[in-house]
């Protein structure tokens, strides 16, 4: 794709999931590809992987506006992924106050970096499904308003509010993702429900739901979101979609006893999963339409959960032949 050729890209979240799979397909379009580091995270997609001595490694914290505003401009960036954050609702209940610094503060961070550069021309934000919060009609589009609650909703209303804000009053070329739930091959964060109930059947123990299974979520394969992402910046020179939100999904919500129960059936497993009935301070719908990101971008998912565990699960049956856990 000739968009991407020698386009100088900085990642902040690299190391993550979703970070790891847009650096490894931008590298093959041949950008110039920077990310910004501020843990070693041995096991990470990108970081364990060959492609990570392409890359230009930026070592330092999000919430530091100088280190931010280096980075952007000695590697005369054109475009960024912003999707540095804490991800995990858990981790947020816990420590709220670390969550708000890299979440909320980071992101204002990052937007003043980018609107006092002379160079950068569009910037992408991972916002989510959790910036919504609670409503009672359903799906979310994305008029609908954002009224997060708990600490990671609330981290996420607030800094896809801040992009908006940045968008709006200084005319920067801002897209906004707001996904479900990704996984793929890469993620080794077990607490979340795709990998980890892989990773139970792999150990022949009993999946673990830590609700009573009935919560509905929007699910999105990891390379169906890559293509998202790079299609907002590919389309920001349009009126129509500069500023915007768009929200990606496969248009076909599950519940969390659904997908474990589908993944036993593509593993071959008799294993019943274990209901724990625990699960607090999370919202019990989630699902989004996609009809704006249709309409005007012309995106569709290509892997329903079906197909997208088809290309998963074998990602992690050969991490763990390599890895003997």
């Amino acid at each position: 794709m000739e968009f991407w050729t020698g386009k100088n890209v900085f990642i902040t979240g690299a190391s993550g999931l979703l970070g790891s799979w847009i650096a490894e397909r931008l590298i093959s379009l041949d950008a110039n590809v920077t990310i910004l580091l501020r843990d070693i995270v041995p096991t990470s997609k990108l970081l364990s992987g060959k492609e990570m001595s392409k890359v230009n490694v930026i070592k330092g914290s999000l919430e530091d506006y100088f280190t931010v505003e280096r980075a952007v401009n000695e590697y005369e960036i054109d475009t960024v992924f912003h999707l540095g954050a804490q991800t995990i609702v858990g981790t947020a209940n816990r420590s709220p106050l670390s969550t708000f610094e890299s979440n909320i503060k980071g992101t204002w961070t990052m937007m003043e970096a980018f609107r006092n550069s002379k160079l950068a021309q569009s910037i992408v934000f991972a916002s989510s499904d959790k910036a919504y919060g609670i409503h009672e009609n359903l799906p979310y589009t994305e008029d609908t308003p954002l009224q997060g609650s708990n600490p990671y909703d609330v981290s996420k209303t607030c800094s896809d509010l801040i992009v908006q804000s940045y968008a709006h009053s200084y005319g920067i070329r801002a897209g906004i993702a707001r996904c479900g739930n990704l996984y793929g091959g890469g993620d080794l964060n077990f607490s979340r429900l795709v990998p980890g109930t892989i990773r139970s059947i792999l150990k022949k123990e009993a999946p673990v739901i830590r609700s009573d299974g009935t919560y509905v979520r929007d699910y999105l394969y990891i390379e169906d979101a890559v293509d998202a992402y790079l299609l907002l910046p590919e389309n920001l020179h349009r009126k129509e979609i500069s500023g915007q939100a768009f929200n990606f999904s496969i248009g076909n919500r599950m519940t969390v006893l659904e997908v474990v129960q589908l993944i036993l059936k593509k593993m071959d497993s008799e294993l019943q999963p274990k209901i724990l009935r625990e699960a607090e301070s999370e919202i019990k719908n989630q699902y989004l339409s996609s009809e704006k990101a249709k309409k005007l971008l012309n995106w569709e998912a290509e892997y329903q959960m079906d197909a997208g565990l088809e290309r998963t699960i074998p990602w992690y049956k050969e991490y763990f032949r390599k890895s003997n856990i």
